[in-house]
């Protein structure tokens, strides 16, 4: 907690990632797993299939130990939609890295235009930290977890303590209410310090 004090990137507050007024990031705890399996495997034994990972895409920018890039979230995602065969029309929910921090949220914002385009505007992207805290480690298997029960139940979480948009994070992040919202493609992302990058994508099935 020292070291990220020292760095500046922790919240005076609470966690309100791209809303005005923002400070950082709260810590948080918890753990999650997913299972993967084969398709084969699973409909053999009749398990219930919650999602399909259709794909991934990793980055590292090494510019910077705790600055963030545009460059390597652009690239991981943008493999993972090309390893997912999905255009970027497809995607319906993105499940933000979204930290709270100001240049964190504003490179995310700009890297999530950049590579959606047009398509961006009609985007929900939130943040499940803005909820739980920041879990380091386990920080993307819990909103992995998140985006997978969205696309099951047609809910968008939310971006929770939101106070009013930002103009450098001109994205709908669900502000402060979970949303009614049916999509079949989404991305869930995870940018650390250092410049590592990655990004999943899950399709219904």
């Amino acid at each position: 907690m020292r070291g990220f004090d020292s760095a500046r990137t922790l919240t005076s507050d609470t966690c309100r990632p791209f809303s005005k007024g923002r400070s950082g990031f709260a810590l948080g705890e918890g753990a999650g797993v997913l299972v993967l399996e084969t398709l084969r495997d699973a409909t053999r034994r009749g398990a219930p299939i919650l999602a399909e990972l259709a794909g991934f895409g990793m980055s590292t920018d090494a510019v910077d130990a705790v600055q963030p890039t545009r460059r390597g979230p652009v690239a991981a995602m943008t493999r993972t939609l090309a390893d997912a065969c999905l255009s970027g029309d497809a995607v319906g929910y993105i499940n933000a890295h979204g930290t709270g921090t100001q240049l964190n949220d504003e490179v995310e914002t700009a890297a999530m235009h950049e590579v959606f385009g047009a398509h961006a505007g009609r985007l929900v992207m939130s943040s499940t930290k803005s909820q739980i805290g920041h879990a380091l480690g386990a920080a993307g298997a819990l909103e992995l977890i998140a985006t997978v029960l969205g696309l099951r139940h047609g809910i968008a979480p939310p971006t929770m303590n939101h106070l009013g948009p930002d103009p450098a994070c001109d994205i709908d992040c669900a502000p402060n209410e979970a949303r009614d919202l049916r999509f079949n493609a989404a991305v869930s992302q995870s940018f650390a310090f250092g410049g590592l990058n990655a990004a999943v994508a899950i399709r219904a099935v």
